[in-house]
């Protein structure tokens, strides 16, 4: 039984970075100007990634007895604070935004990797978080290098 309220946590701390991670974005769509619809369709593609992501965890804490996180984290809150406050002395440029995109994007790896480390979790658990991960390692590289093209413009 401990076993599987530790897997339920470990995914539910999942869940709640994806609900940071979709905030983020819809964040970062409303401070991008029309612009950049290249990265408009690459935040609204790391959106869908996360809500497909959420589902599927979801639906293994649902199988598990769990009760579904639906709220953010506290970093993520803190984080988004900072960010309002620094939007008050910046002016918002694709570089910034790449850059705090970049930042959750580690966390969301991290997060990854905390679950990953939890030798308790189930094989079959471990193939969907260890394929997330895989996911979230892409849109990571995505972000980098999308920040690393900012930079080389500016």
């Amino acid at each position: 039984m401990e076993t599987t309220t530790v897997t339920i946590e470990d995914l539910n701390d999942l869940i709640q970075i994806h609900n940071d991670r979709i905030v983020g974005y819809e964040r970062a769509l409303k401070d991008l100007k029309n612009e950049h619809a290249e990265l408009h369709r690459e935040f609204i593609n790391m959106i869908k990634e996360s809500h497909q992501s959420k589902m599927e965890l979801a639906t293994e804490v649902a199988a598990l007895g769990g009760e579904i996180e639906t709220g953010t984290t506290m970093s993520g809150k803190i984080h988004r604070a900072w960010i309002r406050m620094m939007d008050m002395f910046s002016h918002k440029t694709a570089k910034s935004v790449l850059e705090h995109c970049e930042f959750g994007e580690d966390a969301m790896l991290k997060a990854y990797d905390t679950a990953l480390d939890d030798e308790a979790l189930p094989s079959y658990i471990r193939e969907i978080v260890s394929r997330q991960q895989t996911a979230m390692r892409a849109a990571y590289n995505r972000i980098k290098a999308l920040r690393d093209a900012e930079r080389e413009q500016s």
